[in-house]
């Protein structure tokens, strides 16, 4: 009877770890599969930002030897807050012309002046985001993808990016999501108006 008892008591024990195993949260194969898509989306992520030239505007630059080149610490930081703002000849803006600050992050245009948003990590740019609103303002064109906001200004091509499948979006987010936070507040854009 003792050894009836004890390999039910066995089989019980042995049972119970292995559901115990089998069904917490490292032991799930799904949970594997989960990080790896992620890291997936990741890489598909940084290869379409490299390819659409997100770093293009977002990113502030110096001019080196080869040109533009991207300050690695600001990455997707947007136009930097700490730097004055140039003034405007607005007669060339009544010639047709349309203008780029001296590293990409700030245009000029019959719009006023826009400055290229933080879409880095941090608070500050789409660190607090919803993919859904990254999505709307992407599909959109709706500042920091909410609903009431105003539309994003040029010279951002979110009518060509709008294009873009559910899933290269969510990869994009993702991989944004992942960079650098660069503690960065752009100023609002400016109305034509106000510019010198």
């Amino acid at each position: 009877m003792k050894r009836i008892l004890f390999i039910l008591t066995a089989i019980i024990a042995i049972s119970s770890t292995a559901f115990i195993a089998c069904n917490s949260a490292e032991g799930k194969p799904g949970t594997e599969i989960k990080s790896k898509d992620l890291a997936a989306m990741i890489k598909r992520g940084e290869y379409l930002v490299s390819s659409i030239g997100c770093d293009d505007c977002h990113s502030p630059k110096i001019v080196g030897p080869n040109g533009f080149e991207i300050i690695p610490e600001t990455r997707f930081g947007g136009y930097p807050s700490n730097r004055p703002i140039q003034s405007v000849d607005t007669g060339n803006l009544k010639k047709g012309w349309m203008l780029f600050g001296p590293d990409l992050t700030s245009a000029v245009g019959p719009w006023g002046m826009s400055f290229s948003a933080n879409i880095s990590s941090d608070a500050t740019g789409i660190g607090n985001w919803k993919e859904e609103q990254f999505i709307r303002a992407l599909r959109e064109g709706k500042s920091k993808g909410l609903k009431g906001n105003r539309n994003l200004l040029p010279p951002m091509p979110w009518f060509v990016y709008k294009n873009f499948t559910d899933e290269d979006l969510k990869s994009i987010f993702a991989f944004l999501k992942s960079t650098k936070p660069v503690h960065n507040v752009v100023p609002a854009p400016k109305q034509l108006t106000t510019l010198n």
